[in-house]
This record gives structure tokens, C-alpha cells and sequence, in this order.
């Protein structure tokens, strides 16, 4: 490192969640901590600051009962058996192809859902309060609580604490580049401050809690596709992910985990200046793209198990746009605010023809679609608040539930895009947040936490990010700040 670089005993790559507790855990544990945040300080958290920081918990003791099996059921497609059955073996009798392989370890997932509860509770010794979320969806069937004043209130308790405790933050400082030693330890981190000053940071320990690369088009366009092109942010926190923790990871030989070609999906109103401004009200209408035809089973189950992947069909639709089409009846539904939390009002018309000439989509095959799915209706109990299994008959698409003829005039649309939250690509750690490299082995001194460290295959588990970010730069944190000062 150069004769003019700041040092600390651990350097820590963001301000979320997961930079945050890590900096915090490491604080704790007597370290001296620096935070390097890209933002400046009124927009200093990422994505946590505009999140509602649900999580996949009963209560502050218990995960959902669903927790490890849902990770299991999404494991990163067909891993070889002879392989996989090695997978609950102590990670240091497996062979090191599997421990460096992109899927989610068993010893990872089981300390996640482990460690949740200890972690809330740390949590609330820094002023952070929970509640429980009784109706973050019109239909749910797995529990969640959250933060009273979500993320931001995450935020909003750790930053001050830490910085009152000895811990400081320097923000509008990107990190680019990590600086190891002939011995392969990772000692210290290369960035730039405004105006593209460069910065260096002597450290003995780094923990990368930088988010993912939602915020950069070319990685997104080199992993995810061209259809990238139409995902919009949920949040301008996204646009500050830029992927520079993974990418300075990768090129010094770290082990990749996650989907890096999938997101976690969610259905928004494009129009909306809101953060967050999610649409699930889709399934009690029908969803119509550019050419005025349906694509998706709009209900095919409980709202916050099926939302992604009806997002993630909207975005495979001509450029990347879809509408809800809603008639009088969505007065029936109750607790619209959940459905609909969007400011922006609905389009409307008194009848089909005009409503299509408003959304600018062919008349003619507008009304086909809607005749079609309207005669594949059948009578039956419409229950909005639970899966109620009614059901389209002899249409194609089907539509599984809460399945009524779209025919009272006034009629209601709202344009719905489909949302980029977070990617799912990163970085491959074992149990204590370590870094590993491609031969299984942990990079020595590297840390990854949040979602720069690499967890999710094929759906996201609902309400886990959070979490995720807290007890793994937690674990991170405390692991870090004890092997550094053990050095001396």
C-alpha cells in the first residue's frame, strides 16, 4: 500500500444493512472500522433505505417454517447427486469442486436461519424496534415482520450508533480494486473520492456489503440480457449497486455463486416517482400486453409466492410493458392500498374500445381477449382475501383464481412494468461470510455479506435480503475484527 493510505483494522464496502451490522459487529468487537459509501450521506443505505425491510419470520425468535426448504427447492438446477450428498458434511470434508460450487450450501442456509433470531435481537440493543407485517400482501401464506419505519429506520439507528462509538463513514467514495500480498491476503483496498481522486485503504480485513449490479447496464445487459434494457429500479438506492464488490472479487480469483442471468422480480407502475411502488393487484383483473392479448396465468396462487414470476413474464412482453385491466367489481377487494401503491391514478373508460384507444393497444384484438376470457369464466364464491380456486375453464391462458368477467363498466387500467430489486449473482462464503476462492479455500481477510455475497436460484425466497445483510454482515463483522486483532 502507499505511504498515504488511511489504515484500519477492517474496511467495510457500503452503508445498507449489510455494512452497516458488519461494521457495527467488527466496532463491537474493539476493531477500528471504516465504512466507504458511494453516496453521499442524505442517500447514504442503498436499497435499504427504501426498502420496508420485511422479514421471513414468525416472530424475533422464530424463521418462517418454510425457511431452509424453500432455499432447497431452489438450489441452482440438476447438481450430481454423488456431489450433492456430500453437501451436509463439515465443509472441510467435502471435496473442494463443492465447496466452491454455485449453489446454496446447506452449512450456509443453515446458519442463516440460525442465526436470524440472535440477530434481532442484537439488533434491538441498537435501538431498532419490530413489528409484525399482518397484511403485506391481498393473499399471503408465509409470516413476516419488519422494522417499525423500515429500512430507513435500519439505517437510521445503526450509522449514528456506530459513528458514536468510534466507527467512521466516508461517503462519495467508490472502491474499485483490492490489494493483496505475495502471500494472497487481502490487505487493503484502492478507490477514488470526488472528482475521481484516488484513495487508499490499508486494512486486515475487507467486507464487501456493496449490493449487486442492478445499477450497471453493462452488467446487467452482459448477464441478464437485452431485455435488461426495460427493468427499472424498484428504488434509486439500486442505481448505486454498480457490482464493483463482486467484480474486485472475481478478479482476484473468487468463487461465484448465484443466478447471475435472474432478478428478483416485482410488479411496479412505471409512471410512479415513488420508491417501491409495487402492483399486486393484478390477479383480480387480467393483464394484457402491447398487442392487446393475455400472456399469463394471472392467479396462479398466493400473491407473495407468485408475484415474481408473473413480473418476470411481463418482462418477456414487447417492450417490457403489460396493463391491468379492471372493471367496478375491484370494489370488492379489500385493502387496496396493499394492491395498489402506486400515486399515479388509473386510466379509465366507459367502455373497451375507448379504454384501448387510452392505452394505445389494437382494439379489435383487445376486445377478442377480454370476450374470450370473459366466456371462460364460470360462476362461483369470490374470495379476494384467500386462493379461493376459481378458476377459468377452456382459455389459454387459464387463469387459477379469483377468475370474474371483466364487463361493469367503468373500466380501470394501470400500465405494470416489471421491476428490478436485486440481482441474484455474487460471491461464493461459507458459514462465517469468508470469501471463497475456486478451489473451495477462503480467501484470507475477504468478506462478503448481503448481496454481494451470492444465495438465490431461480425464485427468490420472499423477505430474505434483508436478513440476509444483517446476520451475515454480522457474522462477517465479528469474524473479521477477532482473526485481525488475534494477529496483533
Amino acid at each position: 500500500m502507499g505511504a498515504n493510505a488511511q489504515s484500519f483494522d477492517v474496511v467495510v464496502v457500503g452503508c445498507g444493512i449489510a455494512g452497516l451490522a458488519a461494521a457495527m459487529a467488527a466496532r463491537q468487537q474493539g476493531a477500528s472500522v471504516a465504512i466507504l459509501e458511494r453516496a453521499p450521506i442524505e442517500e447514504r443505505g442503498g436499497n435499504t433505505r427504501h426498502t420496508g425491510a420485511w422479514m421471513r419470520m414468525k416472530n424475533e425468535a422464530e424463521v418462517s417454517d418454510d425457511f431452509e426448504e424453500h432455499f432447497a427447492a431452489n438450489s441452482g438446477g440438476y447438481i450430481d447427486p454423488s456431489l450433492l450428498k456430500r453437501a451436509v458434511e463439515p465443509p472441510e470434508m467435502q471435496p473442494s469442486i463443492l465447496r466452491s460450487m454455485s449453489y446454496p450450501d446447506p452449512n450456509v442456509i443453515e446458519t442463516f436461519a440460525r442465526e436470524a433470531p440472535p440477530t434481532m435481537a442484537w439488533l434491538k440493543t441498537l435501538g431498532v424496534r419490530f413489528i409484525p407485517l399482518d397484511i403485506p400482501f391481498p393473499t399471503s401464506v408465509q409470516p413476516r415482520i419488519q422494522p417499525s419505519g423500515g429500512g430507513l429506520a435500519l439505517i437510521e439507528a445503526l450509522a449514528p450508533c456506530f459513528e458514536k462509538n468510534g466507527g467512521r463513514i466516508l461517503y462519495e467514495v467508490t472502491a474499485q480494486r483490492l490489494v493483496q500480498n505475495d502471500r494472497g491476503e487481502v490487505i487493503g483496498i484502492k478507490g477514488v473520492g470526488r472528482n475521481n481522486r484516488p484513495l487508499e485503504f490499508s486494512a486486515g480485513a475487507v467486507i464487501l456489503g456493496c449490493g449487486g449490479f442492478e445499477g450497471n447496464p453493462e452488467m446487467m445487459t452482459h448477464y441478464i440480457g437485452q431485455r435488461a434494457t426495460y427493468l427499472r429500479a424498484m428504488s434509486t438506492g439500486g442505481h448505486y449497486n454498480k457490482g464493483e464488490g463482486i467484480r474486485m472479487a472475481l478478479e482476484i480469483g473468487a468463487a461465484p455463486c448465484g443466478d447471475y442471468g435472474l432478478w428478483h422480480a416485482s410488479p411496479l407502475d412505471p409512471r410512479s416517482n415513488r420508491h417501491g411502488a409495487s402492483m399486486y393487484v393484478y390477479p383480480y383483473g387480467i393483464l394484457v400486453n402491447s398487442e392487446g392479448c393475455r400472456f399469463a396465468d394471472e392467479a396462479p396462487g398466493s400473491t407473495d409466492e407468485t408475484y415474481e414470476s408473473v413480473a418476470r413474464k411481463i418482462a418477456a412482453q414487447t417492450n417490457g410493458i403489460s396493463y391491468v385491466i379492471l372493471d367496478a367489481r375491484l370494489k370488492d377487494v379489500p385493502n387496496l392500498q396493499v394492491a395498489i401503491r402506486t400515486e399515479q391514478p388509473a386510466i379509465e373508460a366507459d367502455t373497451l374500445p375507448k379504454l384501448a384507444g387510452k392505452l394505445g393497444i389494437p382494439a379489435e384484438a383487445f376486445e377478442n381477449t377480454v370476450a374470450a376470457y370473459n366466456k371462460a369464466c364460470r360462476p362461483g364464491a369470490f374470495d379476494p382475501a384467500r386462493v379461493d380456486n376459481l378458476r377459468t375453464h377452456g382459455v389459454s391462458p387459464a387463469k387459477s383464481n379469483w377468475a370474474r368477467p371483466v364487463d361493469t363498466p367503468p373500466f380501470k387500467a394501470y400500465p405494470i412494468a416489471c421491476s428490478v430489486v436485486l440481482t441474484f449473482g455474487g460471491l461464493k462464503v461459507n458459514s462465517s461470510a469468508q470469501v471463497l476462492n475456486h478451489d473451495g479455500d477462503p480467501i484470507p481477510n475477504l468478506y462478503a455479506a448481503g448481496e454481494t455475497m451470492g444465495l438465490y436460484f431461480g425464485a427468490y425466497t420472499g423477505a430474505t435480503s434483508v436478513m440476509k445483510g444483517a446476520v451475515f454482515g454480522r457474522l462477517a463483522g465479528i469474524d473479521a475484527a477477532r482473526r485481525r486483532l488475534a494477529r496483533g
